[in-house]
C-alpha cells in the first residue's frame, strides 16, 4: 500500500474523513456522515460542537476499518489536514472541554442588530460598513466570527461567567477539532491558521496576528483566541484514537482548501465551490488586493510558517444549493433532488423568471442584510420548471456579479473558472454558468478539491507531497452557447429583480 494522507472535511451539511494516496489526487476510501442544523428560530442556524466531534471521529473509524479490509495498514497514514466550514463560532470551557453554546453558523442572522450597534462605534457614527476593512480585509457583517462572538459574550451567561473566570476559549471548528483530536483538557492544542483567522474579523491582513485595536472594537479578550499559525505545519498529534500519533499537519478553511485542491496556485486564477452557498476565489498571490467592489480581501494559504502568505479576493454567495433544498422543503416544488434533471428539461428556459433567494440578506458585491427572496416575472404560463431553472439561474448571475467585481478590482478578468462542489454533477447548471458569464467552465472528474487541499498542504509539512509538481485531473469543460445581447439582456433583468429583494426587512420591521 502506497503512503497515505487524510483529510478530514467538515462541512456545513455533512463531515467525512478521505485518504489518499500521497502526491496524487486518487482516493482510497472515504466516509461521510450528515450532521443536522439545530434552527431555534427564523434567521438562526445552529450546529452541536459535540456532535460535530463525534461524526469526524466516526468518520475516521468507519474510513480505518474500510481500509483495513481492503487490506491496507493505517501506519501507512502519514499526516492528516483538516479543512472546515468557515467563521462558523465555537466557545467552549477549557477546564471542562464542554461548549459554551451551540455552534453558530456561518450563514446565521441574529446578529444584524450587533452590527447595527457596532456601527454607532464607527467615528462621527458615518454608518460604514466598510470602516474595519483596512486592517482585516472585510466590511462589518453578520457573516463573521467576531460578530458571532460578540453576540455570544453579549447574550449568554455561561460564556460570560467563563470569560470572567478566563476559561473561556473560542474557535472556528478547525481550532475545535485541532484542540480535542490533540488532547482537549489534557494540552489540547489551540490554534488556527491564517486562512480560518483571516474569516474572523479579528487578524491584522498584514500581519497575520491577532489586532489590538480590532480586539478593542469587538470587546474581545487575545485570552481566548487560539494561537495563529502557517496552513501547513505540524501543529500536534492525535492523542488517542485509530489514528494516535499520527501528525496533524494542515488547515484550510473549505474554500480556500478548494482553491489548493484545484491546484490555483498562480496569480489570476479563479475557482468556484457551488455547495450550500458558492464561493468564488481569484488568487492576487503576495499582495493584498483591498476591494472597492464590495469583494473580500483573504488569506488563500501559507505554505509554511517561514514562507510568504498567498492572499485572495474572494466573493460569497450566501444560497445556492440551499435554494433548490428551500423549493424542495419549504414549498414542495420537488420531491427530491433526483426530480431537478427531469423538470427542469421539462421546460425550454425560464420563462423570464427571475429568482434572487436572498433568505438572509443579499452577500458580495451587495452587502445588504435588509434585502429579502423575490421571484420576479411570474405570469399565467409560468411552471414549476422555470421556477427550478431560474433558482439555477440565480446562482450563474450572482456568479457574475462577483466575476464583473474582480474585474474591476484587479483589471484582469479571469480567462476561465475551474469549478467544484455538489451542484457541479448538473450539467445544465454548468452550461448555464458558461453562457451566463461568457467564460469556459472547467470542471475536474475529481469531485473531493476541497478535502484534496488540505491533504497537500499536511502532506507537504511531513515531506510527503511536493506541491510543485502538478497532479494530472481529467477534466470536462462547457463553453458558453449564446450571443453577448442575450447574455447583457438576462443579467439586466436579473439586476432589476436584485433592485426588487433590496431593503424589505426595514421595510417590513
Amino acid at each position: 500500500m502506497p503512503t497515505l494522507v487524510g483529510a478530514i472535511d467538515e462541512g456545513t451539511s455533512s463531515a467525512r474523513f478521505i485518504l489518499f494516496e500521497a502526491g496524487t489526487a486518487n482516493v482510497v476510501c472515504y466516509h461521510q456522515i450528515e450532521i443536522p442544523q439545530i434552527t431555534p428560530q427564523e434567521g438562526w442556524v445552529e450546529q452541536d460542537p459535540m456532535l460535530i466531534l463525534e461524526v469526524v471521529q466516526r468518520c475516521m473509524e468507519i474510513t480505518i476499518e474500510k481500509l483495513i479490509k481492503m487490506n491496507g495498514d493505517p501506519k501507512d497514514i502519514v499526516a492528516v489536514g483538516v479543512t472546515n466550514q468557515r467563521e462558523t463560532t465555537i466557545v467552549w470551557d477549557k477546564t471542562t472541554g464542554k461548549p459554551l453554546h451551540n455552534a453558530i453558523i456561518w450563514l446565521d442572522m441574529r446578529t444584524s442588530s450587533t452590527v447595527d450597534r457596532l456601527l454607532e462605534k464607527v467615528p462621527n457614527k458615518v454608518k460604514n460598513k466598510n470602516y474595519l476593512q483596512p486592517l482585516c480585509g472585510l466590511p462589518l457583517s453578520p457573516y463573521f466570527s467576531a460578530v458571532k462572538l460578540k453576540w455570544l459574550m453579549d447574550n449568554v451567561l455561561s460564556v460570560q461567567q467563563a470569560i470572567h473566570n478566563q476559561t473561556c476559549l473560542f474557535g472556528t471548528v478547525d481550532s475545535w477539532l485541532l484542540w480535542n483530536l490533540t488532547g482537549g483538557v489534557n494540552n489540547g492544542v489551540h490554534c488556527t491558521d491564517v486562512t480560518n483567522a483571516s474569516r474572523t474579523m479579528l487578524m491584522n491582513i498584514e500581519t497575520l496576528q491577532w489586532d489590538t485595536h480590532l480586539c478593542n472594537f469587538f470587546g474581545v479578550s487575545k485570552k481566548l483566541l487560539p494561537e495563529i499559525r502557517s496552513s501547513s505545519e505540524v501543529y500536534g498529534v492525535f492523542a488517542d484514537g485509530v489514528l494516535k500519533g499520527i501528525p496533524l499537519s494542515g488547515c484550510l478553511g473549505d474554500q480556500q482548501s478548494a482553491l489548493v485542491g484545484q491546484q490555483c496556485l498562480s496569480q489570476g486564477q479563479t475557482k468556484a465551490t457551488y455547495g450550500t452557498g458558492c464561493f468564488l476565489l481569484y488568487n492576487t498571490g503576495n499582495a493584498s488586493v483591498n476591494s472597492s467592489h464590495g469583494l473580500l480581501t483573504t488569506v488563500a494559504y501559507q505554505l509554511g510558517p517561514e514562507t510568504p502568505p498567498v492572499y485572495a479576493l474572494e466573493g460569497s454567495v450566501a444560497i445556492a444549493g440551499a435554494a433548490i433544498r428551500w423549493l424542495q422543503d419549504n414549498i414542495n416544488l420537488i420531491e427530491s433532488v433526483k426530480e431537478i434533471e427531469e423538470v427542469t428539461n421539462s421546460v425550454e428556459n425560464s420563462g423570464d423568471v427571475y429568482f434572487v433567494p436572498a433568505f438572509s440578506g443579499l452577500y458580495a458585491p451587495y452587502w445588504h442584510q435588509d434585502a429579502r427572496g423575490v421571484i420576479c416575472g411570474i405570469t399565467e404560463d409560468t411552471q414549476r420548471g422555470h421556477i427550478l431553472r431560474a433558482s439555477f439561474e440565480a446562482v450563474c448571475f450572482q456568479v457574475r456579479d462577483i466575476l464583473d467585481a474582480m474585474k474591476k478590482d484587479c483589471g484582469i478578468p479571469p480567462q476561465k473558472v475551474q469549478v467544484d462542489g455538489g451542484m457541479t454533477s448538473n450539467q445544465l447548471l454548468m452550461q448555464l454558468q458558461s453562457d451566463l458569464i461568457g467564460l469556459d467552465v472547467i470542471k475536474p472528474e475529481m469531485a473531493e478539491s476541497t478535502a484534496l487541499g488540505a491533504a497537500m498542504v499536511a502532506g507537504r509539512a511531513v515531506g510527503k507531497w511536493d506541491m510543485t509538481l502538478p497532479i494530472p485531473l481529467k477534466s470536462s469543460s462547457f463553453k458558453s452557447t449564446i450571443t453577448d445581447d442575450e447574455r447583457d439582456m438576462r443579467y439586466s433583468k436579473w439586476k432589476m429583480a436584485v433592485e426588487r429583494s433590496l431593503g424589505w426587512e426595514i421595510a417590513t420591521t
